[in-house]
């Protein structure tokens, strides 16, 4: 009776946990991605024929067991990473990602020394 109750939760764990992996949030997918033919919609939000096949594509790529960075891997090799609201970073986008870092550390600098000059004088 001990081993068929053993049997019974490692059944429950396994399954749940499969379960887990393949409960993926297609809507925020749809969120994610953008529509090519509309202007500032994602394809969530968009009516388009062009959304609607993505969708399609996005559900058969779910049923296929891919994940959603997979998904959004395919996509942006497919389309190019315009149509992904959060590009990864990669060699392409890297100054993309780091510019705005760099101008806020040296706007930042740049207020430093001002203050810090004003400061001499007086």
């Amino acid at each position: 009776m001990k081993i068929i109750i053993f049997y019974f939760i490692i059944f429950l764990n396994l399954s749940s946990s499969y379960a887990a992996k393949k409960n993926i949030d297609q809507n925020q997918i749809y969120k994610n991605l953008r529509c090519l033919v509309c202007q500032g919609q994602s394809i969530s939000d968009s009516n388009s024929d062009f959304a609607q096949t993505i969708k399609l594509v996005v559900k058969d790529l779910i049923k296929q067991g891919k994940s959603e960075k997979q998904i959004y891997t395919f996509m942006a090799d497919k389309y190019g990473d315009w149509i992904v609201y959060k590009p990864q970073l990669n060699k392409q986008n890297f100054i993309l990602w780091v510019l705005p870092y760099v101008i806020l550390l040296g706007g930042g600098l740049v207020i430093f020394s001002i203050i810090r000059k004003k400061r001499k004088k007086f």
